[in-house]
């Protein structure tokens, strides 16, 4: 299952969290793939982060894939700035600037390239818990 979306508006990153929650609801409701409360929330906290920076940094219009894969959402977002966002050094004093530190902390795979306009970077959110309450596939 897959879903393409394009954001272009002043709204886009609840616009892009509207569609994240809305296509994990569709997963769950038409194709019967359990999803967390957790992922639910992560991947509509990641949805949030990588959009605002393409919105942020980047002219132009963002586009959002979401697909199911191996029980996992793979969120990937395209922007046309080819700079590749860099995570800081951990500062408890910094204030704001954490986004890339927690996608990178909550999310099973991570990566980014350059593409021949722009970037893409690409997270991947396990969609159950285990038994015991974690997110599967981590360690806590």
């Amino acid at each position: 299952m897959l879903s393409a979306l394009t954001f272009a508006s002043d709204e886009p990153v609840s616009e892009a969290r509207r569609a994240a929650r809305d296509f994990l609801i569709q997963v769950q409701a038409v194709h019967g793939i359990p999803v967390s409360d957790r992922a639910m929330g992560m991947v509509q906290l990641v949805v949030s982060e990588l959009v605002t920076n393409a919105h942020k940094y980047a002219p132009g219009p963002c586009l959002m894939d979401l697909e199911i894969s191996d029980g996992a959402v793979e969120i990937s977002v395209w922007d046309t700035d080819p700079t590749l966002p860099v995570a800081q050094a951990a500062d408890p004093g910094r204030v704001g600037q954490h986004g890339l530190e927690i996608v990178i902390g909550v999310c099973r795979s991570f990566e980014m390239r350059r593409d021949p306009v722009g970037k893409r970077i690409k997270a991947t959110v396990v969609l159950a818990d285990d038994p015991g309450g974690s997110p599967a596939g981590r360690l806590l």
